[in-house]
């Protein structure tokens, strides 16, 4: 990716990330990995090539400790409703956001 290649809304660095392997951090305890084919203003998303992660978390209630339940499934695509995308990012956007961090200070 470009430094400065247009990016002056969050939502460009969406539209730079498609055709793009990206994470998705949803609701629920969940993530999605795969890549990025389509998106809209309510940040719904269709997906290709998807590894969905789920993650279970069940407290014992004897001892209260902690035990976390991995869960992963695999979909050819995959239509991911905008109102449980808590992020979006790949490592390429992550470097590019600590470049301008680093260099102006801002995002």
């Amino acid at each position: 990716m470009v430094a400065g290649a247009g990016v002056t809304q969050p939502f460009d660095l969406v539209r730079l990330s498609i055709s793009e392997r990206v994470c998705v951090k949803l609701r629920g305890d969940r993530e999605v990995r795969g890549i990025l084919h389509a998106y809209d203003g309510h940040m719904n998303l269709i997906m290709g090539d998807v590894e969905e992660t789920i993650y279970d978390v069940q407290i014992a209630e004897d001892t209260g400790a902690e035990t976390i339940k991995v869960n992963k499934r695999n979909s050819e695509m995959l239509f991911v409703r905008g109102d449980g995308v808590i992020l979006e990012h790949s490592g390429s956007h992550l470097q590019f956001l600590l470049y301008l961090m680093q260099n102006d200070g801002s995002v």
